[in-house]
């Protein structure tokens, strides 16, 4: 699957309609045999997280997007969404700093909003 920008643009707005932040796709075709893109994005809570994970996971199906499984929903500080092709990351600040996903896929091409919350 390619990510286009037009495609990332409404995922991009799906996730500002619940105020995440920091919004980013990692390009991993070439890089992972596991999936294409990763889809990043910052919450403030656990409530706040959850409440963007519901929404994608509401939305996604409009993007032919199919849901295999999903990870982290009862702490709620870093919920993984995986729809094959591409896997969401819904995280605290915490984790994402902790964790690095950026830094451990530092030679993924990156892909920023270039709208809403930054």
């Amino acid at each position: 699957m390619t990510l286009t920008s037009e495609t990332f643009d409404i995922i991009a707005a799906w996730i500002a309609d619940k105020r995440g932040k920091d919004t980013l796709a990692l390009d991993l075709r070439g890089l992972s045999v596991v999936t294409d893109y990763f889809i990043l994005t910052t919450g403030n809570s656990v409530v706040q997280i959850r409440a963007i994970a519901d929404h994608l996971r509401e939305k996604a199906p409009s993007l032919g997007l199919s849901l295999l499984r999903v990870e982290g929903r009862e702490s709620a500080r870093w919920i993984l969404m995986d729809y094959g092709d591409i896997v969401f990351h819904v995280m605290l600040e915490e984790e994402r700093s902790f964790y690095g996903l950026e830094r451990l896929w530092g030679d993924a091409a990156v892909i920023r909003v270039s709208g809403g919350q930054q």
